[in-house]
């Protein structure tokens, strides 16, 4: 059966790639992919107080409208997230926007926040009878007034059923949504999203981690600003990083497509980034390694280099969902050959040779 899923990478290749993401969901959805084998206690992971069987999840973007979070539990995945989301239904920019760079292993995309809105999301959500970590990733709509808003009103409607959340603040393709980057913008956002979770707190309920995705384009000498009002704000989070604008090194023709760029050209600026953020931060707030993982050895580099958690999605579009399996596998190994008893005893042990690289 297994060698079955390891097929659908090339069957799903003669689609068009939203398509073949529809099919995909689909599958999840009627219960079609392979179980995951048993846990392994030495892979389990604490993240801003939440237990984890395992430090892997998929990348926001794949579940954007909550259809299949338990699926991606089932799959062998120690968490899952879902969105980006936005309060209303919006459709995304025109078609196509996602294009394959398969000489490059990677993807554009020019999506824009396509998803069902707020309500749709939280009826599913509402809807389920398992446990296990969800994370919501909140954003903007593109035509919204106060943008700020809108990240209120997604923690607000979310609240109760996500484990923690995502502020998006990061993707290309939405105009100006970066420039919530910006450090002033940036620490009035997370000032109302904190006065928000206080709110909730105060009557009574959980403590809603709260993560912020940052871009990989950010500017050397900026990151040390942008970083000054997440620690101020003591954001529990941060994930690096959501796509790149950069087309340096690609060869395939589909490189002058306009978006964000994921996938394995991603995998050295995203994990410089990182190591950069957890140096920065003295490794005290816990990060999210995100960019370019399609091995067990990528994986391994990205908690080396400061993950707590990682997060795949273009690795899965070229390797199949065996791909889940063989991190895994290869995570054990890593861990045997460090001596390691536990993923945290990795956590940035590299860190301080990733930041040293240069970005591209």
């Amino acid at each position: 059966m297994r060698q079955l899923f390891d097929l659908a990478p090339r069957a799903l290749a003669l689609l068009p790639p939203e398509q073949a993401h529809e099919v995909t969901l689909r599958s999840l959805e009627l219960g079609v992919y392979p179980a995951a084998a048993d846990a392994d206690p030495a892979q389990s992971v604490q993240f801003c107080g939440l237990a984890l069987p395992n430090p892997i999840g998929i990348a926001a973007g794949f579940d954007k409208d909550a259809r299949v979070p338990d699926a991606i539990l089932g799959l062998g995945c120690g968490f899952a997230e879902i969105g980006t989301v936005t309060p209303l239904p919006q459709p995304g920019n025109p078609t196509p926007r996602v294009f394959r760079l398969k000489r490059d292993h990677a993807v554009i995309n020019r999506l824009g926040f396509n998803n069902g809105g707020h309500a749709a999301a939280l009826r599913r959500l509402q809807q389920r009878t398992q446990t296990g970590v969800v994370g919501v990733n909140i954003g903007a709509n593109k035509d919204a007034t106060d943008r700020v808003d809108d990240y209120v009103r997604g923690l607000d409607t979310f609240y109760g059923v996500a484990s923690y959340f995502t502020i998006n603040i990061s993707s290309p393709n939405t105009p100006g949504l970066r420039d919530l980057q910006d450090p002033a913008a940036l620490e009035a956002l997370l000032g109302r999203l904190m006065t928000a979770r206080a709110k909730h707190v105060d009557a009574g309920k959980p403590r809603r981690p709260i993560v912020v995705k940052l871009a990989p384009d950010i500017d050397e000498q900026m990151l040390p600003q942008v970083i000054a009002p997440l620690a101020a704000a003591s954001v529990d989070g941060i994930a690096v990083s959501n796509t790149t604008l950069s087309r340096k090194g690609l060869s395939d023709p589909s490189a002058r497509e306009t978006g964000g760029l994921s996938g394995r050209p991603l995998f050295h600026r995203s994990t410089v980034m990182l190591a950069r953020v957890y140096e920065a931060t003295s490794g005290k707030i816990p990060l999210i390694g995100i960019g370019g993982i399609d091995s067990g050895a990528s994986a391994l580099a990205k908690i080396e280099a400061g993950a707590t958690l990682v997060q795949l999605y273009t690795g899965l579009v070229y390797e199949g969902p065996g791909l889940i399996a063989r991190i895994k596998e290869e995570l054990a190994t890593g861990m045997r050959r460090a001596g390691a008893r536990s993923l945290s005893d990795l956590v940035g042990r590299r860190s301080a040779q990733w930041a040293a690289q240069s970005i591209d």
